[in-house]
């Protein structure tokens, strides 16, 4: 794959910058698929017990590491992702393996994405995240959900066929939609701007975070935001308008991110997910320490879509 260049634009959202071609159009040709799969540049992109293969660099970087074809690696398990400049792409799970052997790549090693994915590249990070999605969802779903029969990989992995003739059942790769906020008070009380973040007991010491949730069958996005908000802390909204979204693949969610305005603000935690809520003011949170230090207050991760909206909100407010 040809070299690529880290982008430091400061609204890039990390695992949401993979440009490839998924040749949908292709993949749907179970020949066209198999010669891929035995052209000589054709890569393989490994996971092993939910963990990608890294190397890491110098000044805190690291990058992903791609297999060849092997004999020992079965083309009946892989998963086809895409074109990289005509190179075939294809996802492999060695989960079964006690010990996968990396011969090709010796200074590589299996490691935790959600550990080091703010080391990777745009590009890099979006290729693993998408291999370790596409990975899960085949190993939840080997059987039928309709009769439990076993369910068989179709159209290079982009969907599942149930075994059964009399059932058929056909699914497909399942992304769970989730909502998620950064909530501001305008300070017309008087006081300046707010935003309101909540803390997780499983978060490290000191996290606030923006409030999240599921979307529920029969609710649209913004339903969701005004019911997760009150369920989480009490706080009524307003006005909601969509600003992001990122692919969170831990283990497949899709996090659609949303500024929204509330119309209260006195914190009640109704449903107790949350361990503490408060109102932060733009010069707090330029206090803040970044996730895992030592501080009474500290930030997301930095390859969170969290991230993404709290600096977004900082920046916008520094602006007027």
């Amino acid at each position: 794959m040809k070299p690529r260049q880290q982008n430091n634009e400061p609204d890039r959202i990390k695992y949401a910058g993979l440009s490839l071609d998924r040749a949908s159009l292709l993949r749907a040709d179970p020949d066209w698929v198999a010669r891929a799969w035995q052209q000589p540049g054709t890569r393989l992109v490994a996971v092993w017990r939910n963990c990608s293969l890294l190397r890491m660099g110098g000044n805190e970087r690291a990058e992903a590491v791609c297999l060849d074809v092997t004999p020992s690696i079965a083309f009946d398990d892989a998963v086809f992702l895409g074109l990289d400049d005509e190179i075939a792409l294809f996802a492999i799970d060695l989960s079964d393996q006690d010990d996968p052997a990396i011969a090709a790549a010796p200074e590589a090693s299996f490691v935790d994405l959600r550990r080091y994915g703010p080391l990777l590249d745009d590009r890099d990070a979006g290729l693993l995240a998408y291999a370790r999605a596409m990975l899960n969802w085949h190993r939840n779903h080997q059987h039928c959900g309709r009769c439990g029969a076993p369910t068989v990989s179709d159209s290079g992995g982009h969907r599942r066929r149930c075994t059964d003739a009399e059932c058929g059942q056909t699914s497909f790769p399942r992304t769970d939609p989730a909502i998620i906020v950064l909530v501001e008070h305008p300070g017309d009380d008087g006081g300046p701007p707010r935003c309101l973040l909540g803390r997780s007991a499983r978060f490290p010491a000191g996290v606030y975070s923006t409030l999240a949730g599921f979307v529920e069958p029969g609710e649209s996005l913004e339903q969701t935001v005004r019911r997760e908000v009150f369920e989480e802390a009490g706080v009524q909204v307003g006005a909601v308008h969509y600003l992001a979204s990122q692919p969170w693949p831990f283990p497949g969610s899709l996090m659609l991110g949303f500024h929204a305005r509330a119309t209260s603000n006195s914190i009640v935690r109704h449903d107790k997910e949350l361990e503490d809520a408060r109102w932060f003011s733009v010069d707090e949170l330029d206090q803040a320490g970044e996730w895992g230090e030592a501080a009474s207050l500290c930030l997301p991760r930095r390859d969170s879509i969290a991230r993404f909206l709290i600096d977004h909100w900082r920046r916008e407010k520094r602006g007027r």
